[in-house]
């Protein structure tokens, strides 16, 4: 049996640092899997818990650099080990009544934040730009170029001055380059911050040497520039990540951080995170349910939208359940805590978008390592560089110029960002809407469906009846004969009969009492009602009582012929009504057919019911084709068929039979309130059991493969035109690029593609 956790891994600056994290862990024993992700800087892992254990893990990731902070369930904290970051070397205690605020850290994101990266990064920045204005002006650039003619102070050397001013850049404000490289190379890895720091080295101690030497041009600005474009286009990319990752934190901050229970009597206020399993919660008026539990005192309505999706506030009484985060709007209730910390309905929810933000799909895995290769390829194309030009005659300087320039242009983040990104905002904009995708795959996958199998009962429909015609039978009056109808109705616990019931309330037919009331298995029920002899059932009931049925028989005939269940009602031996019962559909179901018919998808409903009944449904929603009689057995097997004709499918459905189903097709799709067996073999679930969120999917996966596809061919096609530009190819005909540019440009490119995919929270999406 496996286990998954997902650890935070906060200080994975660049995107291709990731892959230090998965080299080390995956080579561990009793470690199956690793995927990390630099945009929400968690690594999901999955291990065998007999082989190791997520202390072991912690150990593990210290070697990659990182530093343990947290042992928490089901996200565990880690950061990176360096001093020039806080970090907390105390832990959390592991424990299963953790809550999801603390399961992420402090304010829901470990112990270094993504916030508190972005300001780190902004500080660096300041410091660089600070320093690198003075370096600039009293460089020869300045001097040449600028014309500027104020002398150095104390008499010194504009080298040596520029030399005392590179050092806060270079040991300071661009340590984080060298650190970060010096970890990578460690774990055996190249990444971004290989290149920055092998450019800013490489130009600062050439620079060093010129000046310890006395002769010779130096490139103190072109070293602090780069550093100070490079933090400027980071700081940017990195605040457009924590955009991405908005989703996350906005699921986080709706579990409440205190919450009231009732201990000897007492309301206590205490940490959410303390409350145990058993114990009595106090939820008033606008507070928020801390819990998931079970109510036993009080009556209130529940605004559940933000967990569930759920539009209306639903009515809670003694003995329903309650969702934790939920908001109660009335009453004072008194709960009952029954999941608590990593087991409530929204710790879940989270785990579940962590681990599909964390997931790769299948081309980031060739992104990840073409990523790998391109620092390969740019520190070898800069030996090149610098080797070529020197053979053309070109100087020292100049040709270290252009090999700085190739190697900082570079831009693995780009294709390391161009996924990733992609789908956090994309598996975060499901998640706001109740759609759950459980990996980047199911993301991928709904993109390129073509075929829509909708179960009917509890997709389509509701799953349970309503009365859709109450036919009047001779000269009887519904409004006289509804009324004692429904008072027997009312008594009996068959689904039919509530359905009588609720129309009867809806026409406000008036409420009656029962003098005798008795079922008649497999026939219907009778009873006496005002002193007159009821009777709701099937023919052999009419014949038991007497009733004579060849006046209202035509009329049960063209209702079953419709696809509709019917029944006769008698009043003293004479038949007065027939009631035709159908399985009421979802107010949404005809939306979301239409919107499916829109993405393009042909939409095919699978049911056991008659044909009559299956097309009156079909015919009602607009649906293209209808599977009927379909045993539960031979679902799967429907779903292969279309399969085989070369199309891809999705599954809708709720119910157990449906399992087999929904994993035999190439997208399950699992609605919300359906069994847990569906669930956990479906590729998404629909929190809402709302159709109309099959095409929300739907959309939501094209937008998000479109948004890669664009990111990817950005990416790459970055680097073929930037590495000939900035290795001079073009400098014959003038056209060449200063590092500084370079540097501008790399950043810039990872801006342009973290900010396409942000772009993804405008999708254009169905309303209800």
């Amino acid at each position: 049996m496996t286990r998954t956790t997902v650890l935070h891994v906060g200080g994975l600056h660049w995107a291709s640092s990731a892959a230090g994290i998965e080299r080390v862990l995956s080579g561990r024993p009793g470690v199956l899997e690793v995927e990390a992700n630099a945009v929400s800087q968690t690594a999901t892992v999955t291990f065998d818990p007999e082989s190791t254990s997520v202390d072991h893990l912690g150990e593990w990731v210290r070697e990659c650099g990182y530093h343990c902070a947290g042992e928490s369930v089901p996200t565990h904290v880690c950061e990176p080990q360096s001093d020039n970051r806080p970090h907390d070397h105390g832990a959390m205690a592991a424990s299963a009544t953790t809550s999801p605020h603390e399961a992420m850290g402090h304010g829901g994101h470990g112990g270094m934040s993504m916030d508190a990266m972005v300001a780190d990064m902004r500080r660096r920045f300041w410091v660089a730009a600070l320093f690198s204005i003075p370096i600039t002006l009293f460089s020869p650039m300045g001097r040449d170029m600028m014309g500027f003619t104020v002398a150095a102070p104390f008499g010194l050397r504009d080298d040596i001055l520029a030399l005392i001013l590179s050092l806060p850049v270079v040991f300071y404000a661009g340590w984080i380059f060298f650190d970060g490289a010096w970890r990578a190379l460690r774990n055996r890895t190249l990444d971004m911050m290989v290149l920055v720091a092998v450019a800013i080295g490489a130009g600062w101690l050439y620079s060093l040497g010129v000046t310890l030497t006395g002769g010779g041009e130096v490139f103190y600005e072109a070293a602090s520039v780069l550093a100070t474009f490079v933090l400027l286009g980071h700081w940017f990319e990195m605040r457009a990540r924590g955009g991405a990752n908005q989703a996350i934190r906005t699921l986080l901050d709706l579990a409440p951080p205190m919450a009231t229970v009732i201990r000897d009597g007492e309301s206590v206020e205490v940490p959410t995170a303390e409350v145990v399993v058993g114990e009595l919660v106090l939820v008033k008026p606008g507070g928020k349910v801390p819990v998931d539990g079970l109510v036993i005192d009080g009556e209130s309505e529940i605004d559940e939208s933000m967990v569930t999706g759920e539009s209306l506030p639903v009515a809670k009484r003694s003995g329903d359940a309650v969702i934790g985060a939920s908001i109660n709007t009335t009453g004072t209730l008194r709960v009952r805590a029954t999941k608590v910390g990593a087991e409530t309905a929204l710790a879940q929810i989270v785990a579940m978008v962590q681990q599909a933000q964390n997931s790769k799909a299948p081309g980031q895995r060739l992104a990840d390592r073409a990523a790998f290769w391109l620092v390969l390829v740019a520190l070898i194309g800069g030996g090149l560089t610098f080797a070529v030009w020197l053979s053309l005659g070109a100087s020292v300087q100049q040709a270290l110029l252009f090999a700085i320039t190739v190697v900082v242009i570079t831009c693995p983040d780009a294709l390391g960002l161009a996924t990733p990104t992609a789908v956090m905002v994309g598996t975060g904009l499901g998640a706001t809407r109740g759609v759950l995708f459980k990996n980047a795959t199911a993301l991928e996958a709904s993109a390129g469906i073509e075929v829509v199998v909708l179960d009917k009962t509890g997709t389509l429909t509701q799953g349970r009846p309503e009365v859709v015609e109450f036919v009047t039978v001779g000269s009887a009056a519904e409004a006289d004969v509804l009324p004692l109808i429904a008072a027997v109705e009312h008594e009996s616990e068959h689904p039919l009969a509530g359905a009588v019931v609720t129309y009867a309330q809806r026409d406000g037919a008036s409420v009656l009492g029962v003098q005798s009331f008795s079922n008649v298995p497999g026939h219907g029920a009778v009873g006496v009602v005002a002193g007159r002899s009821v009777a709701v059932g099937n023919t052999r009931l009419m014949q038991r009582e007497g009733a004579d049925v060849t006046e209202a028989a035509p009329i049960k005939d063209r209702l079953a012929g419709e696809g509709s269940t019917a029944v006769y009602a008698a009043v003293d031996g004479q038949v007065v009504a027939v009631i035709s019962f159908a399985d009421a559909v979802r107010e949404t179901s005809a939306k979301a057919v239409a919107d499916l018919h829109l993405v393009g998808v042909e939409v095919v409903m699978l049911t056991g019911d008659n044909r009559a009944t299956a097309d009156r449904i079909a015919k009602k929603l607009g649906i293209d084709t209808v599977l009927a009689d379909v045993l539960p057995a031979d679902k799967a097997a429907k779903v292969a068929e279309l399969q085989q004709q070369g199309r891809k499918v999705a599954m809708v459905g709720d119910g157990v039979n449906d399992a087999p189903a929904l994993a035999q097709a190439d997208l399950g799709i699992a609605i919300g309130a359906g069994t847990d067996v569906a669930i956990e073999t479906a590729d998404v679930v629909l929190m809402r059991s709302d159709p109309l969120d099959v095409p929300t999917a739907l959309r939501i996966g094209k937008a998000t493969v479109a948004k890669m596809r664009e990111n990817l061919a950005w990416a790459v096609g970055y680097n073929v035109i930037a590495l000939p530009l900035a290795a001079g190819v073009f400098a014959p005909w003038g056209v060449t690029l200063r590092p500084e540019i370079a540097a501008l440009s790399m950043a810039g490119s990872s801006v342009i593609v973290a900010v396409n995919a942000i772009l993804l929270k405008w999708v254009r999406l169905p309303q209800r």
